[in-house]
């Protein structure tokens, strides 16, 4: 259908007439569909090789689309598995956080000793999500910012919505953006558009001990405004630092993988276990923006519920 438009300019059907214009917005929504339909990623995937015998493996998958698969020992520790991962991800095994069946696999068990894959019920041939830390919070920190910035599409101005969700659980309990740029703890910017350099920002201040208690979660969010995807605009980034040093990054991070999603969930903040806050690199991809976050609730809630 969109191939004929896009070539006659007309409706498809033999007894319909109707002149059809290509960049009508049916069209264009028709056309950001098949590009979701059919994603690119950029993955640093570790091929399985054939070695004989009965071996079997586990697969280890990131939120941003790189995996790796690695031979199966139910004896294997969760420390041994996190270094393994080191060595093919480059992922640091501190900023590790593995999931399996929605439960994190933790390193220490209650005895004190290593735990195993077999502790955590790890079948072979089955899958462990991997989320990485990108900042653990030190308890001294209070006024955080979330400076997440973009270029502009070709030849046009256009806006990339960041926006923070916030969460009690999977309960959505707010929604800080644009639009709505104040909650308790939590304030926007706004639009910062920088027409000479072709550069749109938006930040978000968060004070993290004035966070209400029952939160359990913020995820931030990058979305399109007009344009189909986020490919229309380039070096979409997200930095993060302290409000009284704001020169100096304590964390950073592109979505690259992203291009042809209509919004990606660029990382969560989330008290650990010892109820301090950590930010987790996420990377997934979803549709929704700023006028419609619900396709984008339900991504976010399918990440908690996996336990991210």
């Amino acid at each position: 259908l969109v191939d004929h438009v896009d070539k006659t300019g007309k409706c498809p059907h033999p007894d319909c007439s109707l002149v059809i214009a290509k960049q009508s917005p049916t069209m264009q929504l028709f056309k950001a569909i098949l590009s979701k339909q059919f994603k690119e990623y950029e993955s640093a995937y570790t091929p399985l090789v054939d070695i004989g015998g009965d071996n079997q493996y586990v697969n280890v998958t990131g939120l941003t689309g790189e995996s790796v698969s690695i031979q199966f020992t139910p004896q294997m520790t969760v420390d041994q598995l996190k270094s393994l991962i080191q060595q093919k991800l480059k992922h640091e095994r501190g900023k590790q956080k593995l999931l399996y069946q929605g439960k994190e696999m933790i390193v220490m068990g209650p005895n004190g000793g290593y735990t195993t894959l077999s502790d955590h019920g790890v079948k072979p041939n089955s899958t462990i999500c991997l989320v990485i830390c990108l900042f653990s919070i030190p308890d001294n920190f209070d006024d955080v910012v979330f400076d997440l910035y973009w270029g502009y599409p070709f030849q046009k101005t256009d806006f990339l919505d960041a926006s923070c969700l916030i969460f009690n659980g999977t309960a959505l309990q707010k929604v800080v953006d644009y639009n709505h740029r104040h909650a308790t703890a939590i304030r926007h910017s706004g639009d910062v558009m920088d027409n000479v350099h072709r550069i749109g920002h938006h930040t978000i201040n968060v004070s993290l001990k004035n966070i209400p208690s029952k939160v359990t979660h913020l995820f931030f969010t990058l979305s399109a405004w007009n344009s189909p995807n986020i490919a229309q605009y380039p070096n979409p980034s997200l930095k993060f630092y302290d409000a009284t040093k704001p020169g100096k990054d304590l964390c950073k991070t592109t979505f690259h993988h992203a291009r042809n999603s209509q919004a990606v969930v660029m990382c969560s903040v989330s008290r650990n276990s010892q109820g301090r806050w950590e930010i987790f690199e996420s990377g997934q991809l979803s549709a929704g923006n700023a006028k419609n976050y619900s396709s984008l609730v339900s991504t976010i809630q399918q990440l908690i519920s996996r336990g991210v």
